[in-house]
């Protein structure tokens, strides 16, 4: 009995990182059905009309963010396993991504070879667990919520978070997060209630003491 063709879907907004990703797929499993998505909704959409073996996914992307798609593909109960291959470092959303339900986070800048490891042993049935992320990973399940601020804040609290302390303004934050500037306020709002803090000065000290944003 003939074997079935392995198919993936890659969801990126930046086309360079789009078709090096394609390419490197390809050269490991050529006959392999590789498809591609630039943002949440057009990821929803395949999902709904074809079968994948591996969803690969980027944490930022316009409108909803990884995180925030894996959840909703988990509450409409898609099996798929999902890599998350980001920008950001481990300490800033591995363990997020971990704990909502994907198999396994690497960041952008990890050599080909450690990105085609992750895949077959996703492939197998397994997660793809640095030594790293299981220890970040145990600390977080040990803390019980006595660890930093940003820890209590949702996904895209903490998404917002990060824009306002990189400097982007309301709306600028609106923009990126295909937002509208009021629902960016009343999340700055909460995250500001949430860390004890009362302005953007603030909260911008508090990232780059924490090491969430690069100034």
């Amino acid at each position: 009995m003939a074997q079935a063709k392995l198919s993936f879907l890659i969801a990126d907004d930046h086309p360079i990182v789009l078709k090096g990703m394609i390419k490197l797929i390809k050269d490991e499993y050529p006959d392999a059905l590789v498809l591609e998505a630039a943002n949440g909704n057009e990821v929803l959409q395949m999902v709904r009309k074809v079968f994948f073996n591996l969803l690969i996914l980027d944490i930022s992307m316009p409108g909803k963010n990884g995180i925030e798609i894996l959840k909703q593909l988990k509450a409409e109960d898609y099996k798929m396993p999902v890599l998350f291959l980001s920008m950001y470092p481990e300490d800033q959303y591995a363990v997020r991504a971990i704990k909502a339900g994907a198999y396994g986070y690497l960041p952008k800048s990890s050599a080909p070879e450690e990105l085609v490891n992750a895949i077959k042993i996703i492939l197998s049935g397994k997660k793809y667990i640095p030594f790293s992320l299981a220890e970040n990973l145990a600390a977080a399940l040990e803390k019980n919520f006595s660890g930093p601020l940003h820890e209590n804040l949702s996904d895209r609290e903490f998404a917002v978070l990060k824009l306002i302390a990189s400097g982007k303004t309301v709306s600028q934050a609106a923009e990126e997060l295909s937002l509208s500037a009021a629902t960016v306020s009343t999340y700055r709002a909460r995250i500001l209630e949430k860390m004890n803090m009362k302005s953007n000065a603030e909260l911008t000290n508090y990232a780059i003491k924490n090491s969430l944003v690069d100034l």
